[in-house]
């Protein structure tokens, strides 16, 4: 408990008196009795010798979903809105000047048949399109373009294009050119050189020979993709996720994975095969319940389930992929499968199975092969829906297990608690899923961070020995939704709980995971990025964290006999990696106030004493504080070292402060 003031001032001038009194006159004497009065002190003991529960290698991880136009746009790399022209209005994104028509017959791709047709009379400026891209084009300055399209002149007669990479000044600042010929489809390739940087720009395609051309799928990528794949991914997003150290990757969705109806549900054998044939769906997030409207958010599916298991294996992440029970989004809608024709969709989740660990000569991992990655993905894990509730849920969750358990027994199969953390769909799914022997139960809470800071010892009297916990989505919701201070230091003072409890939560996954600054539906979001830069925010810094310090097994740690689960805004949970042999112990000081924090490490069969102890530590006096585009680093972990005394180690706690300490205690 913080003094009384009237108790300071007493004590204070007793014992500025009695300093007098002893003729101690150094400031520095004076200073450290003072502090030591004034800022609280705090003694947690750990047990070192006392290995608890194993925690998951795979634990903390990340959650993708395309919202805040986190895929098209976003994660990945293609610049070109609408390519093919599937959206409902085919020239979304598009400025056609000349002679330029949609047409579908003969199409080069029959899931995707829209195409252009372009004729060029001999006008002065030519025929062609301009494509504004994803709230503009970024192009930065000497790097290069990979633009590509299909083509073919309706006389077969040799047909010239030019290429133009455009500034929001309206400046070409590259310029390529492609010679079409033969009337069969065919794609052209060329690279552009961008001369100057722009933010804002956009992209240019004009016929400038005279006659018909018919034009699809038209592309063009950063040649610097994330390991120079083509068809890839923004290589700054995914640096920011393999940063994150994530353990655990659960994609595509969320609620896009239900759709706003069931035809516009994610469908995940429609995102795998070549990218050009991948039919165009709606994305759920192209409204919302707060009515902001996006009527040019689709998606491509260029960003599918092959994309997604092979970003998994990039980041050492298990791939945890999510996939629709039949029931469309229950907030928008009340379309449901009947449960005796869910046929289709039990066989999509098997067929799942197989294109991730099948072998070569099954007809799904043949598929996979094709694709270019012969090795299965190590699928362990399936969420059957997303965050549905009610018995409509449960009926058609079982017939799914029942299938799955048969054939395919080494899949940990998820169900879902419903979309809160608490309430009448919460208290009925839970038993439902211990009845039915789900191997994890996905739990969400948007909360405030008053909630996040109360509960944690949420898991510490769940039944050790029923379902594990799989927190699929959480974020703390401050008053102004921002991504500051309080709201991570809040999230990290719950997950002290997380840890603590590592036999009861086996994976744990904020959300949402990205968000454009110009195209947003909802937040927070743990990383905003514009077109050309990236903005990691203290939320992502707390897991990171986690993450990168995540031990093999959870110590007791206690302050006079009690786990630190909020008492004097106090939080604590402690671990052991067997790998490197060292106790990590996190301490969350979410108060306004300094605390001097001793760690007594009970139970060492050797000394410490003078050993190095690494303090990471996310820390701001403004909780509102944030990370901004303008000023990304505001806010961002900082390293400091301190040494070992006998007993354990000391070091001062600042106000809204989140601390990792390890120390190696090898043999």
């Amino acid at each position: 408990m913080k003094e009384p003031a009237w108790a300071i001032y007493l004590t204070t001038t007793w014992l500025l008196l009695k300093i007098k009194h002893m003729k101690i006159t150094g400031l520095l004497t004076t200073g450290l009795l003072l502090s030591q009065l004034i800022f609280a002190q705090h003694k947690l003991v750990v047990q070192a010798n006392e290995k608890g529960p194993a925690i998951q290698p795979h634990m903390y991880g990340v959650f993708f979903e395309d919202i805040n136009f986190g895929a098209d746009g976003g994660l990945y790399a293609e610049l070109i809105k609408n390519r093919s022209f599937e959206f409902h209005q085919p020239f979304v994104g598009w400025l056609p000047f000349g002679e330029v028509t949609v047409d579908s017959m003969n199409p080069c791709f029959d899931r995707n048949p829209n195409y252009v047709h372009l004729h060029e009379k001999g006008l002065r400026r030519g025929t062609g399109l301009e494509n504004e891209g994803f709230r503009g084009i970024g192009f930065k300055q000497n790097d290069a373009y990979n633009f590509s399209f299909f083509a073919r002149s309706l006389d077969g007669a040799a047909k010239k294009f030019r290429v133009e990479l455009v500034s929001s000044e309206e400046h070409i600042i590259g310029r390529g050119e492609i010679t079409v010929e033969g009337t069969e489809w065919k794609k052209y390739t060329t690279s552009l050189t961008a001369r100057h940087t722009s933010a804002k720009g956009k992209f240019r395609l004009i016929l400038e020979t005279q006659g018909e051309v018919d034009v699809d799928h038209i592309s063009l990528f950063p040649a610097q993709t994330w390991m120079n794949r083509e068809n890839g991914l923004r290589k700054d997003l995914v640096e920011a996720l393999y940063e994150l150290n994530p353990g655990v990757f659960r994609f595509p969705g969320g609620c896009i994975i239900e759709g706003n109806t069931l035809d516009t549900r994610y469908q995940w054998k429609n995102s795998v095969g070549p990218v050009e044939n991948r039919p165009l769906n709606e994305n759920r997030w192209n409204y919302t319940f707060k009515h902001r409207f996006f009527p040019d958010y689709y998606q491509t599916y260029g960003l599918g389930f092959y994309e997604y298991f092979l970003l998994s294996e990039d980041l050492g992440a298990e791939p945890l992929p999510v996939i629709s029970c039949g029931l469309a989004c229950q907030y928008e809608s009340t379309e449901c499968e009947e449960v005796h024709d869910l046929g289709p969709y039990i066989q999509d989740a098997v067929d799942l199975i197989e294109f991730a660990n099948g072998s070569v000569d099954t007809k799904w991992g043949k598929v996979r092969a094709d694709m270019g990655h012969p090795a299965p993905f190590n699928l362990k894990m399936l969420a059957i829906g997303n965050e549905q509730w009610g018995e409509g849920y449960v009926e058609r969750l079982i017939p799914f297990m029942e299938v799955l358990r048969e054939k395919h027994p080494e899949i940990q199969i998820i169900g879902t608690s419903g979309p809160g953390s608490d309430g009448d769909k919460f208290d009925y799914l839970w038993p439902k899923m211990k009845e039915l022997e789900v191997d994890l139960v996905d739990e969400h809470y948007y909360r405030s961070p008053e909630w996040f800071l109360e509960n944690a010892a949420r898991y510490d009297s769940y039944d050790r020995e029923g379902p594990k916990v799989f927190a699929g989505e959480y974020a703390s919701h401050h008053k102004t939704r921002n991504n500051n201070v309080k709201a991570a230091i809040s999230e990290a003072a719950f997950m002290t709980g997380l840890e603590r409890n590592a036999d009861v939560v086996h994976l744990a996954t904020y959300a949402p995971l990205f968000a454009h600054v110009d195209a947003w539906q909802w937040k927070p979001d743990m990383i905003w990025f514009d077109n050309l830069s990236v903005v990691r925010t203290p939320n992502y810094y707390v897991q990171q964290m986690y993450a990168t310090n995540n031990g093999t097994h959870v110590l007791p740690i206690q302050e006079n006999g009690n786990n630190l689960t909020g008492q004097n805004e106090l939080y604590a949970s402690a671990s052991f990696d067997k790998h490197s042999n060292e106790i990590i112990v996190k301490v969350v000081n979410a108060s306004s106030d300094m605390k001097e924090i001793e760690i007594s490490l009970a139970g060492l069969k050797k000394s410490i004493e003078g050993q190095r102890v690494k303090i990471t530590s996310l820390q701001s006096n403004q909780e509102e504080a944030i990370n901004t585009l303008e000023a990304p680093n505001t806010i961002i972990p900082t390293q400091t070292v301190t040494l070992a005394n006998k007993a354990g180690f000391n070091f001062r706690a600042n106000s809204n402060g989140f601390y990792v300490c390890r120390i190696s205690v090898r043999k």
